[in-house]
């Protein structure tokens, strides 16, 4: 599936002018504790939180690319009370015009026992991303820096937890095993610089700046023209990375020979190069040259010190799986639910005694039916002369069994793991289109 992070790459460099930054910040509950776990949801690399604001309990990403709170879904179930409300409008990613959208201050913060009394919430008006439909759950906004600014925090991809740190009462240890990085910020974003093997050729290692962007499923970007050797391979493929704020974000797929972060090398990781033209806002940081993203970050454990300006990595079991990009050529979104009808026998016994003692029985193989709301998934695009194309599957096709399995029986997540998953594994479709059934077969190819 493209990357399913439509609304953050727009959100990822957002150009907001204000007259001050608020002073604000989360805190532990009480001022007594000197730890707290969150446990998280990882969906296609990214992290997944809960979130309360104002009383609401609402599901956001977090996203060290963005420094400040977005609110982008409420439906009327998700209703929150907004204070002190502004119109202003934003200007993201892509070439369009800026977009609408409301500034609420002093709202109150929550995620277990930190707080944060007092912060400020940007609400977009119209959502035209759909990101809850892309995830497969509810998706409601995105927070980075607010939460992060005071805290330190150890982001264990392995378990799914977030652990905060109380920094004046906590001191992080020394680990020889580990990486430690400098942390430069930029507009309240974190960067690191590491080393980039871009040509296959001279194995020349080129050091480039890097923005930490945990809010990325990808593994690298690379902006081209932002250094001489920062320039698409021979082997790539063209793409549309994402819809942004303003507009369509185009970029070229493609692989690097090897990627550094300190000790630890990474062998061919995945790369989208990006234009000029929709990344205008994202490059006025003149000595950025891309962006780290979840598909790195998830073979380590993370721990983001921003008062202390350090992060440290710390390799786990994932770091030597391969880097593959969708092998399908589909893009496959939460379509809602579907009312299915479900079969389940059971046994019953019944048993007929005089005096005591059991005289006959009698056992009887019930059958009954009952009704369950499950997901349904719908192709939402199919790129050009890629596997699925070329065996006629179309947008808006409804999967209704994968590889002989109930499509229902997946989470989008998975569907997702297993189009990435070996080149040349067979897949199955079977799907609803029109009110026909089809059935569809094809095998996982390589683009790179």
């Amino acid at each position: 599936m493209h990357n399913l992070r439509k609304l953050l790459l727009s959100l990822l460099f957002l150009v907001i002018i204000l007259n001050g930054y608020s002073q604000s910040k989360f805190q532990f509950y009480g001022n007594e504790d000197v730890k707290q776990k969150v446990k998280f949801t990882l969906i296609n690399n990214l992290i997944i939180i809960p979130l309360k604001i104002n009383g609401k309990e609402l599901n956001f990403i977090l996203d060290t690319g963005v420094n400040k709170t977005i609110l982008f879904n409420l439906s009327k179930n998700d209703s929150v009370g907004l204070n002190n409300v502004e119109k202003i409008q934003l200007k993201g990613l892509g070439s369009g015009e800026p977009v609408d959208a409301l500034l609420s201050k002093n709202n109150r913060f929550r995620i277990k026992n930190l707080v944060n009394p007092n912060e400020d919430l940007y609400v977009i008006l119209r959502d035209n991303f759909n990101m809850s439909a892309k995830m497969g759950m509810t998706i409601h906004g995105i927070i980075g820096f607010d939460l992060l600014k005071s805290l330190i925090v150890k982001i264990d991809y392995s378990t799914r937890f977030l652990t905060f740190y109380n920094p004046k009462k906590y001191r992080l240890k020394k680990c020889r095993r580990c990486e430690e990085f400098k942390l430069e910020f930029y507009r309240n974003k974190p960067y690191i610089n590491t080393y980039a093997e871009l040509d296959t050729v001279s194995g020349k290692k080129l050091m480039t700046k890097l923005l930490i962007d945990s809010g990325g499923s990808d593994a690298l970007w690379f902006f081209e023209g932002t250094h001489e050797d920062i320039k698409t391979p021979k082997k790539y493929f063209r793409d549309v990375l994402g819809e942004g704020l303003s507009g369509t974000i185009y970029g070229n797929r493609s692989k690097i020979p090897g990627f550094e972060l300190g000790r630890y090398r990474i062998e061919k990781p995945t790369v989208s190069f990006l234009d000029t033209t929709s990344t205008a806002n994202a490059r006025q940081f003149r000595l950025r040259n891309g962006s780290i993203g979840g598909n790195i970050l998830k073979r380590f454990k993370v721990w983001l010190d921003y008062p202390g300006r350090r992060v440290i990595f710390k390799k786990n079991g994932s770091l030597k799986r391969g880097f593959f990009y969708n092998m399908s050529g589909l893009s496959v979104i939460y379509d809602g639910q579907e009312l299915i009808k479900e079969k389940q026998n059971s046994i019953s016994t019944d048993n007929f005694s005089s005096g005591g003692v059991s005289d006959n029985k009698t056992i009887s193989f019930v059958t009954s039916y009952f009704y369950k709301f499950k997901p349904a998934y719908k192709i939402s695009n199919v790129l050009k002369d890629s596997p699925a194309d070329l065996v006629g599957l179309e947008v808006d096709d409804v999967i209704k069994r994968i590889n002989g399995n109930p499509a229902y029986t997946y989470s989008l997540s998975e569907i997702n793991t297993l189009f990435h998953e070996k080149p040349n594994k067979r897949i199955t479709l079977e799907i609803e289109r029109a009110g026909q059934k089809y059935k569809f077969k094809f095998r996982l190819k390589k683009r790179i």
